[in-house]
């Protein structure tokens, strides 16, 4: 990893940007397999004999670099996995770029546990009622923090040919009420809509800070989303309990996700996946 002078007109000008990939190998980054965890810490954790779990530990998913760019698949039909930064970080501004195929269930996770299934996810659900930019507590209390759900526009022929807001009476996975709570910023779907270039690059920059952070993401410049975790209900997050699972800083993780009864090849595509580059961190602490 290699420091590198930020972008101009980026935050914190001050810090020093470090470039996570160079663009050629996957030096200085892990795969893990997507370890099925308890909801949250101390909850019941799945049965390691269980064949699902047995499964999702055979495969860390499919990671490469081609043309400087890292993509992430399934290695194995219907089972993901985490692709784990060596590195652990705190408080971060990073930037990245990510073109996912459609269907693709990715994300970025942030303080993750070297599980990679633990931490505060940023989501880039490219599938139908997926979120992009809101938030998931991953094995962290399961809070889902979204201001809007997208689905594909489809030709005449049914082939996905654009993005279009999700329509909530056939939603697979419904914003309600409780979930825009959960967030102090959230961009309306016309606007993220207005921002997202399909089937192309689109920058997605992260803000995480705090020992109990604050999230806040941004698209092609259009502020998206932003959760205050520290002022989430008790119920959804146990402050001290994440503090002691992940402490004050951990990895980052891109995901791969698994496929699952609810949306099978919807959440993920046969061949999809999901390509990203330019990935810098200027770290805050």
């Amino acid at each position: 990893m290699r420091d590198v002078a930020g972008p101009p007109g980026r935050s914190a000008p001050s810090f020093v940007a470090t470039a996570l990939f160079d663009g050629v190998t996957l030096d200085g980054w892990h795969a893990v397999p997507r370890t099925p965890v308890a909801a949250r810490p101390g909850g019941p954790a799945p049965d390691p004999a269980s064949p699902a779990v047995r499964d999702a530990l055979a495969t860390g998913g499919a990671w490469s670099v081609v043309d400087g760019a890292v993509v992430g698949g399934q290695e194995r039909r219907g089972l993901g996995g985490y692709l784990v930064s060596d590195e652990v970080f705190g408080d971060v501004d990073l930037t990245v770029l990510v073109r996912p195929d459609w269907p693709a269930d990715t994300g970025i996770m942030l303080r993750a546990s070297a599980l990679g299934s633990q931490g505060y996810q940023v989501l880039v659900d490219h599938r139908p009622s997926g979120s992009i930019g809101g938030f998931y507590g991953n094995g962290i209390g399961g809070f889902h923090a979204v201001g809007f759900a997208v689905d594909a526009v489809r030709d005449a022929g049914g082939r996905a040919v654009g993005l279009t807001e999700d329509d909530p009476v056939t939603s697979r996975e419904p914003v309600t009420p409780e979930k825009r709570a959960l967030l102090t910023h959230a961009a309306s779907a016309e606007a993220f809509l207005a921002a997202w270039r399909w089937d192309d690059w689109n920058e997605l920059r992260i803000r995480c800070v705090g020992e109990w952070p604050v999230l806040t993401t941004w698209v092609n410049g259009l502020l998206v989303a932003e959760c205050d975790t520290g002022a989430l209900p008790p119920d959804r997050f146990d402050r001290a309990a994440v503090r002691a699972l992940l402490g004050r800083a951990g990895h980052i993780a891109l995901e791969v996700h698994d496929n699952d009864p609810a949306l099978g090849d919807e959440r993920w595509g046969p061949g999809a996946v999901v390509r990203w580059r330019d990935l810098r961190v200027v770290r805050l602490d």
